[in-house]
Order: structure tokens, then sequence, then C-alpha cells
């Protein structure tokens, strides 16, 4: 049975726990912060009991504890183990990552998350480089986890997601300032269900699912969505939308902290 450690027991590392512990791995978790309160999944009090014999080690911390989190990890690893950073950042971040794993003589894989975890759980879509990318993709495949593995090194996958972010969260962003407008004017719902008709099917779910999930995730998002104005702009081309996003993450944020 292979043995997989989650670090970090938040909304998506909870979901990769649960559905990799039902698809036959034994899973272990890690989190200070949370309590995942799974009786199938063991989740331990000390980071080195949690990392004991894992074969493959899933970061799940968010961008801010990315670098940190692997510092602390990766000296307690086996060297024939591989770890794997889910966690939305920069390429040079990963990078950073991935030259720690190499100090302590780990594999590391830099892993983006292509779709929401909720909607797929642990079968999300993933893209991955780094010299533990094909690692990461064979250990896992078995578990019904969709990897497709690029030819490159830590830093790539990061950059097509952030490429990504680009749009899913502008287009969050357009649909947010287009609702809030309608709201103001008594045609909020019409505007929604036209929105729906051009997002096709599942439509409607579509669009509560992008104001939603912005305002559920505003802090962290802004982070990401800063990531990506950085690539866009190191690229030479105009990041004008995307600043905007940022606008607006920033804006939601600030209204949450109020």
């Amino acid at each position: 049975m292979t043995t997989i450690t989650i670090l970090g027991l938040g909304e998506a590392g909870r979901l990769y726990a649960r559905g990799l512990r039902e698809a036959g791995a034994y899973v272990r978790g890690y989190d200070p912060h949370h309590e995942l309160g799974d009786p199938d999944v063991a989740q331990f009090a000390d980071l080195d009991d949690a990392l004991a014999g894992a074969e493959v080690v899933i970061s799940l911390v968010g961008g801010a504890a990315a670098a940190s989190v692997a510092r602390d990890a990766l000296p307690a690893m086996a060297s024939s183990a591989v770890y794997a950073d889910l966690n939305t950042a920069s390429p040079a971040l990963k990078q950073e990552i991935e030259a720690f794993a190499v100090a302590h003589g780990v594999a590391m894989a830099d892993v983006a998350v292509l779709a929401p975890v909720p909607r797929a759980g642990h079968r999300t879509e993933l893209i991955a480089s780094g010299e533990g990318a094909r690692m990461f993709a064979e250990r896992l495949g078995p578990f019904g986890v969709p990897v497709e593995v690029l030819d490159a090194g830590a830093g790539a996958a990061a950059r097509l997601r952030l490429l990504r972010s680009v749009f899913m969260k502008g287009l969050a962003a357009l649909v947010i300032e287009s609702v809030g407008a309608a709201r103001a004017i008594g045609a909020e719902e019409w505007l929604r269900e036209q929105l729906a008709q051009e997002l096709g099917v599942n439509g409607r779910e579509r669009v509560d699912r992008l104001v939603e999930g912005t305002h559920r995730h505003a802090a962290r998002r802004e982070v990401e969505v800063r990531a990506a104005m950085a690539e866009i702009e190191a690229s030479g081309q105009p990041a004008d939308m995307t600043r905007a996003t940022l606008s607006w993450l920033r804006r939601i944020a600030d209204a949450q902290k109020g």
C-alpha cells in the first residue's frame, strides 16, 4: 500500500486525503491549524512522525507557507520519496523549493492544480514539472489522479498555472463587476441568466461559483494574481486586465477585514 502524507488539511488537503484513502492509499495528515476528524486518515501532531516512511508527500499549505514547510519537511524525508508542491506560487518559489529538495537528496515535483478541487476531489486535473514529476505521476496514477507530465524543470507547471489564472480570475472579476452593476439597477437576476446562457452547460452554477469562490478566497487569490501579473510583465506583455482583477480582489479582501 502506497503511503502518502498530506501537509495542510484545509479544504483541498482534506479532499485529497479522503479521496486518496478511499482509492486505496494509506494516507497520513499533518496540520497544526486544522483538525481533519476522519477516523480513516491518521492525523499526526509531529511532523517527523507524519513523514516517516512516506513515499509521496503532498504540500497543500498555501503559497505563503510553501517554502517554510518544505524547509521543515525535506530533512525528514527518505531519499526514495517524492515531494510534490501543489501550492499556487511563483516559478521562482517552486525553484527555491526544488533547491531545498536537491540539497536533501529528494526528488521534487512542481505540481499545478488546474481546477477547483471541490469539483472533482483527488481526480482534479494536474500538470507537473521538475525532476520528481514523472515519479509523482506514476505513484498517484493508480489512485485515479490525472497528471500531465511536462518535460521541463520546476517552475514550468507553476508558470502555466498562473497564466491560466489570468483568465479564470479575470473572468470572475468581470462577472462580479457586471452583476454588481446590474444589482444596483434591479436587474441582477436578468443579467445572471444572460451570463449563464453564455457560459453553456451548468452556466448558472458557474456564475454562482465564480462569485462565491472569489469572495471566499479573495485574500489567497490576491497573492496568486499578483504573481500572475509579475509573469505577464516579465514577458513584456501588457497586464491591464490582470491589474484590474487585482484591484477587485484587494477591494473584496479589504472589505472582509473591515
